[in-house]
């Protein structure tokens, strides 16, 4: 089987282990970090169109959409765990290893949705009973959710797609591919909404279309013979040597995610008590909360690829200088992007809520506590890549259920039952959860940290934070 590099790949590869650590991150993290805003940008957008539909329809796709987001957590955790061996096995030469394993990512990810499809779309009213969905967003939202779910498969394959992308370096091409698929994401959802008044059917058909057009370039970007990142059904293995070490990152980083979805789906059905709006208010804020946290997160993909890779390389104080520098730059977005969404609350609330002038007050309200931890949240997202990077998943996996089941549930049920704050008891539980996520994150970022440089045997006054020396 062939399995080789382009020109391009191994330059990369050479910049990756070698090149300043500061410029391999902001080369691999910046588009990354700019698509992951733009996504966040394209889901206000359309959260804002649903709005024009009725507070009630704003509402419901809030709801269903944590839901969606949790079953998304399977082909997400696959990509996230998998594309870490795939990066190590690059960041090692093994480029046949990398084909199959690419390859293999494909299969693996055809199987879960195909079940995913099977087992839901005939049961959907029973499931979403089951998520404690409130009877009025599911007889708004039963046709929407089945539409998702296909859009949801659809999204597993361009997810995986995007995985082996970063694991190349190829952050440009991510950025540039989905500028256009959210570009024609929001026309069609703007033609549907405004053009033929369409309700939220039609927003969920807009994204089955955009994705599908991904998918396509997918196909056609992965069909290089011969390629190590190149997708062959020959090169499709179930050998243990291939599977189990992509399953064993991948299975807690797909519980974490589903844990932390779940977390949020259980937030919202708790938030009914206070009103259908409190619900749709709480799910604005977490997409107005976006804003700061989706290019921390780009960063912290970024940062777990180059990690891998130099792990994989036998580099390990390259991959501590990622950390590091990932670091610096997340707490930095924290305080720069809460500072500015604060400034302009008022407009954004208002952008929501259109001439609702209750419904933009009470998203103000719960955002006041929620943007609080973009700090935290920063720290929390650079101690993930660090984790991911080191194949610790199983800590992350401990992190995040800290995060919804002991920092914000719990929270939120003392809340209601001690006090009469109402609504806002949903911002408050926000803030708690955030904050004393990030100080988690920074105790055992530091354990984990001492851990590693006795394990690697690196310096303590190393120039870890430089990098571009080789290991002591």
């Amino acid at each position: 089987m062939k399995a080789a590099l382009s020109k391009k790949d191994e330059q990369f590869r050479e910049f990756s282990l070698n090149g300043p650590m500061w410029q391999v991150i902001l080369y691999v993290c910046v588009p990354l970090a700019l698509y992951q805003s733009l996504t966040q940008l394209f889901k206000i957008l359309d959260t804002m169109m649903a709005a024009h539909i009725s507070a009630s329809a704003v509402s419901a796709v809030a709801y269903l959409s944590q839901i969606n987001l949790m079953l998304s957590a399977l082909g997400s955790g696959l990509a996230v765990g998998a594309s870490i061996k795939v990066s190590e096995a690059y960041g090692a030469g093994d480029f046949e290893l990398v084909k199959r394993r690419v390859s293999t990512m494909f299969a693996l990810c055809a199987a879960l949705g195909g079940t995913l499809l099977l087992i839901l779309v005939p049961t959907t009213p029973q499931f979403l009973r089951m998520m404690n969905t409130p009877e009025e967003f599911i007889t708004e939202g039963t046709t929407y959710f089945i539409l998702e779910l296909f859009g949801l498969v659809i999204t597993f394959f361009n997810n995986v797609y995007m995985a082996i992308e970063r694991a190349r370096g190829n952050s440009r091409r991510i950025l540039y591919l989905n500028m256009v698929v959210i570009a024609i994401k929001l026309g069609l959802t703007a033609w549907f909404v405004y053009g033929l008044h369409g309700g939220i059917n039609m927003i969920s058909a807009a994204t089955i279309i955009s994705q599908s057009l991904l998918f396509l370039v997918a196909m056609v970007n992965l069909n290089q013979q011969g390629n190590a990142f190149g997708f062959s059904l020959k090169a499709i293995s179930l050998k243990r040597a291939v599977v189990t070490p992509m399953l064993i990152l991948s299975f807690p980083v797909m519980v974490e995610k589903i844990a932390f979805s779940l977390g949020k789906v259980v937030i919202n059905s708790m938030s009914t008590v206070y009103g259908s709006w409190t619900v749709g208010a709480l799910g604005i804020s977490n997409n107005i909360g976006g804003i700061t946290t989706t290019p921390q997160n780009g960063f912290q993909e970024g940062c777990s690829a180059v990690i891998s890779q130099n792990l994989g390389g036998g580099k390990p104080e390259r991959a501590i200088s990622a950390f590091q520098w990932t670091l610096g730059i997340n707490v930095g977005i924290g305080a720069v992007l809460m500072s500015a969404s604060l400034l302009c609350l008022d407009q954004l609330s208002s952008f929501f809520a259109g001439d609702n002038a209750q419904f933009a007050a009470m998203i103000a309200e719960i955002y006041r506590y929620e943007a609080i931890g973009a700090i935290p949240l920063g720290i929390n997202a650079a101690v993930l890549g660090l984790l991911y990077g080191f194949g610790k998943t199983r800590i992350t996996l401990f992190m995040n259920f800290c995060r919804v089941f002991v920092f914000r549930i719990p929270v939120l049920w003392a809340l209601q039952h001690f006090t009469d704050l109402g609504n806002v008891s949903a911002g408050i539980v926000m803030a708690v959860s955030n904050v004393a996520s990030g100080l988690l994150a920074a105790g055992i970022g530091i354990m984990e940290l001492r851990k590693i440089y006795k394990t690697y045997q690196i310096r303590y006054c190393s120039r870890a934070f430089t990098a571009t020396s080789q290991n002591p």
